[in-house]
């Protein structure tokens, strides 16, 4: 195959992405956007087709660290650089929409948000976002990091970042780095404990996420809170 500027205007993807929208491309064109140029031999829809062949999954390329990133011939620190840009950016954006509206009014940008934010940590985390009175986000913090138990996320601890920030809501987020986003059983006494002990200041807990990867699971969808 030759490079794209060899190939019909109609079929180039920077052009399909311009006339038909990016969610006309396939994840190897889009990756060619990104590029812009393949490498000898190599165009850049095929680059990007081995960039997720070498790493599995688009998230899989997200989590590639500079090493890794940079062992793929044609790629460096410089395209390494850009991408983290485009990532951050894109969860800037969406952290943007969910303080300026209501967070259940957004859903899926609720869930895009929070697969940013744990789906590729090799860590477990326990995230809070605390809303206002129009349940718009104030902030979301990290508030554990380590293996999860209902002892070890501490309520006061909670209870006390959410009076300092004024919040008249939360949503609870932890991830499973290694599993499915099915909750355990300490999963559930943990939010029972948060439920009850925010409640005595007048704090409702809207929902608590797991993510595992790209899937979310919501404790409220499921009525388990």
């Amino acid at each position: 195959m030759g490079g794209i500027k060899d190939w019909p205007k109609q079929q180039r993807p920077r052009e399909r992405l311009i006339s038909e929208g990016a969610s006309a491309l396939s994840d190897p064109e889009l990756l060619a956007v990104f590029l812009r140029v393949g490498v000898r031999g190599k165009s850049a829809v095929e680059l990007g087709r081995d960039l997720l062949l070498r790493f599995g999954s688009i998230n899989g390329l997200f989590d590639a660290s500079l090493v890794q990133f940079s062992a793929m011939h044609g790629l460096g620190p410089a395209k390494f650089a850009q991408l983290q840009a485009v990532m951050e950016l894109a969860q800037r954006a969406i952290g943007e929409r969910l303080e300026s509206g209501p967070i259940l009014g957004s859903p899926e940008a609720v869930r895009q948000y929070l697969r940013m934010q744990l789906g590729r940590q090799r860590h477990e985390s326990f995230l809070v976002l605390f809303l206002d009175v129009k349940n718009r986000l104030i902030t979301c913090d990290e508030m554990f990091r380590g293996t999860l138990t209902h002892t070890s996320v501490h309520p006061r601890e909670v209870v006390k970042a959410a009076l300092a920030r004024n919040a008249a809501s939360i949503v609870l987020a932890h991830n499973h780095p290694s599993g499915t986003p099915d909750p355990s059983e300490a999963d559930l006494l943990l939010t029972r404990a948060l439920v009850q002990a925010l409640a005595l200041i007048d704090v409702r807990v809207l929902d608590h996420f797991v993510v595992a990867g790209p899937h979310v699971h919501s404790f409220a969808e499921h009525g388990q809170m």
